[in-house]
């Protein structure tokens, strides 16, 4: 009798064990199924002049790494000396052919407002497709991350 209990609780034991496998795995499944239905959100940050034309390959990289602009919602933050790269007079074609595809590709692209103050120039002044944060770009990147916005300053 004493022998039946045991094999009885050890069975019952292992029959537990594997229900809460699986309902372990089944939630997992489900959790990961969900990860890769959602777009990723990512805010690039870039002040620097100097990596003007890194941190615009990191992006084109970015929506060729996830196969495209529909698997990725992407935002670029500019203040400070790099904004320059992007005045219509003076951007070079490579900037300007970069941001007029990241545009058309759904990238928002804000200038900070207090930098286009401090460089005396407007939206109009910018390339195409700029809109402007106007409370400031760290105010903007604050709103972003927020929003569940990931954050990268490359």
């Amino acid at each position: 009798m004493n022998r039946r209990n045991i094999l009885w609780s050890t069975v019952s034991a292992l029959g537990a064990a594997l229900a809460a496998s699986r309902a372990k795995a089944g939630t997992e499944k489900a959790a990961t199924e969900t990860t890769k239905s959602d777009k990723l959100k990512v805010v690039y940050h870039l002040a620097d002049a100097d990596k003007v034309n890194f941190v615009l390959g990191n992006i084109q990289n970015h929506i060729d790494g996830v196969g495209g602009p529909d698997h990725v919602t992407l935002a670029l933050v500019i203040h400070g000396p790099a904004l320059k790269a992007f005045h219509q007079a003076q951007a070079n074609p490579d900037v300007s052919g970069r941001i007029s595809n990241f545009a058309k590709d759904g990238v928002e692209l804000a200038a900070c407002g207090n930098t286009m103050k401090a460089q005396n120039i407007t939206l109009a002044d910018l390339l195409p497709g700029f809109v402007s944060a106007e409370k400031g770009g760290v105010v903007r990147l604050a709103e972003l991350q927020s929003q569940g916005y990931l954050y990268l300053r490359p």
